[in-house]
């Protein structure tokens, strides 16, 4: 085994070994099933649509929808929605599909934010741990380059990041199948579009893209805790100043949005999805420019992190 693979390895036992983490896996399996239990509780599985007389269903509840509206104040939005919706499954003929273990994949996504919020706070503990804890000297004395090391706990906190997302795959999968059953690959299930319209898509399709986009924030976000840690080798600050930014990116974004350097912030860019399914948040920014500015910060952020373990003066810990 290769020097490397033995860094990697150590770093990786020293992630699982801790009862934080398992911690973290804990809570995500008991927010997987709470969702479930709620979806199957209170959520609609499109079970009143599974006979042959789906079509005359539809007609039925948007013809109960209008009548509501009629009467009712306030009910406008939700059941114009609705009403669009069913529309949409009778001009495109699209039977509506039983809620399945794919469709609570689908819907789990947003559990990638979870994922992001624990991989921050390995990537931040990662290298600043080591000073807190006076490790540091035991690591840098060996005959390995500190690039290495650094390389090793970079791609360990990565590493880490894909297991935690498999995690949420895998288990959410299980716990779909138990509840809901599986349907077929080729069901076709309508969504609210961003633009404003519905369309419609596999739930595999939305699964890879739902979960695909968000990598980009979730890679962006651990780059960057692995950078303060690496600079000021306090743990909470790494994770206390991402978790901030993460999640007042976008606050960010919309204060500077009528600025010309608006386009350049690191937050306006980590969402692809507004190339595929709206308008840019700034006017004059393409996906190919996104794709570039998220480059440029990656580099720097791996840079800054290079430069400051490789150079640093570790005697006086």
């Amino acid at each position: 085994m290769s020097s490397f693979m033995k860094l990697l390895y150590n770093e990786q036992i020293k992630i699982y070994i801790r009862k934080s983490t398992w911690v973290m896996y804990l809570l995500m399996a008991a927010i997987i099933v709470g969702l479930a239990v709620m979806a199957n509780s209170f959520g609609d599985l499109n079970e009143d649509y599974q006979g042959n007389d789906w079509r005359e269903v539809l007609q039925e509840e948007n013809a109960s929808l209008t009548e509501e509206m009629e009467k009712e104040e306030g009910m406008e939005g939700f059941n114009s929605d609705q009403i669009a919706k069913n529309n949409y499954y009778l001009e495109h003929d699209i039977q509506p599909a039983k809620y399945d273990a794919w469709q609570f994949v689908a819907e789990n996504q947003m559990l990638l934010s979870l994922v992001t919020l624990f991989t921050i706070i390995v990537a931040a503990g990662i290298i600043a741990n080591e000073f807190k804890w006076g490790t540091i000297k035991l690591l840098l004395i060996r005959p390995i380059s500190r690039t290495k090391i650094l390389l090793s706990k970079y791609v360990s906190t990565l590493l880490f990041a894909l297991f935690s997302l498999l995690a949420v795959l895998l288990f959410s999968w299980i716990v779909g199948a138990i509840f809901f059953g599986v349907n077929g690959f080729d069901q076709q299930i309508v969504q609210y579009q961003m633009d404003g319209s519905f369309g419609h898509s596999t739930p595999m399709k939305q699964i890879v893209e739902g979960y695909g986009y968000q990598l980009v924030t979730l890679l962006m976000m651990a780059t960057f805790a692995f950078m303060i840690s690496s600079i000021f080798r306090q743990s909470s600050l790494a994770i206390g100043l991402a978790i901030f930014l993460m999640f007042a990116g976008s606050s960010i974004v919309s204060y500077f949005s009528d600025k010309a350097f608006a386009k350049y912030i690191l937050f306006a860019n980590t969402d692809l999805r507004q190339y595929a399914y709206g308008e840019p948040l700034i006017e004059g920014m393409t996906l190919g420019f996104s794709i570039t500015v998220l480059a440029v910060y990656y580099v720097i952020f791996l840079a800054v992190s290079w430069l400051f373990f490789t150079k640093r003066d570790v005697a006086g810990q």
